[in-house]
């Protein structure tokens, strides 16, 4: 368990820097071509070109979140649903892409409701997925620089008030970046333990076993977000948002 924390901490820490860099190579050079073709209508050739920044491992929420607008002016409802989802893994906090994701959503076959749950779980997931593990690594560095800045000021300064200041400065802004760090850590935490998928079938018989003569319970469409439960030799055990369960195949889906 410590051993896991602390690989997540070293990931916060770093994860800053090759984010902040992008724009500055051949992704940058993708994004606006891709993005001055999406302004020409041209949304296929956009996705494709958006498609290549995600090849080369330069994934954003801004690149998601466009595929998923280029997509949904193709007609192609799952394709601009998995981006959404993939642009909201990454800024959760990002109201453009919740109304996007939302709005999308409403094109989508099957309206299932949400089954109610503790409000203290719906205000903590809130909580957690408020900003994105970006932001909040960028936060936890910034608050322990400066925390460590007032505590120089704190060991140099012979005035007592200024003393008196930067200690409690410096306990503030340690607090704050502790807390940044772990608001990251749990939204990590929740991705790792929350795996979704979108059907991208027509139509998908939900069978109550992982096997073709298992007895069908219901019936799901494509854009349909499920919660992957269990995996067994091709099949996949899905859950919906009001608590149905049953099994698919995992080539009638595709993993957010």
């Amino acid at each position: 368990m410590k051993y896991s924390m602390l690989k997540r901490l070293f990931y916060l820490l770093v994860i800053v820097f090759p984010l902040l860099s992008f724009g500055n190579d051949d992704a940058a050079k993708h994004f606006k071509r891709a993005n001055d073709l999406y302004a020409k209508s041209q949304y296929k050739d956009a996705l494709i070109t958006y498609q290549q920044i995600i090849d080369d491992n330069h994934q954003s929420a801004a690149v998601f979140f466009n595929m998923g607008n280029a997509a949904y002016k193709t007609g192609d409802i799952p394709s601009a649903l998995l981006y959404y989802e993939k642009a909201h893994k990454l800024s959760p906090g990002d109201e453009d892409i919740k109304f996007n994701l939302k709005y999308a959503n409403l094109k989508t076959t099957d309206k299932i409701d949400v089954a109610p749950g503790f409000f203290l779980s719906k205000w903590w997931r809130a909580f957690i997925l408020s900003f994105s593990v970006k932001v909040l690594s960028v936060w936890s560095i910034l608050f322990v620089l400066a925390a460590s800045g007032s505590l120089v000021l704190y060991f140099f300064t012979n005035s007592v008030s200024v003393k008196k200041a930067s200690f409690y400065s410096a306990l503030a802004l340690f607090f704050l970046g502790g807390l940044s760090i772990f608001m990251a850590n749990r939204q990590l935490s929740y991705f790792d333990d929350h795996k979704q998928a979108i059907v991208f079938s027509n139509s998908v018989n939900v069978k109550s076993g992982p096997v073709d003569k298992s007895r069908t319970l219901f019936v799901i469409h494509e854009g349909t977000k499920v919660n992957i439960m269990d995996t067994n030799s091709g099949w996949m055990k899905v859950s919906l948002a009001n608590g149905n369960e049953g099994w698919i195949k995992t080539t009638d889906v595709k993993e957010i």
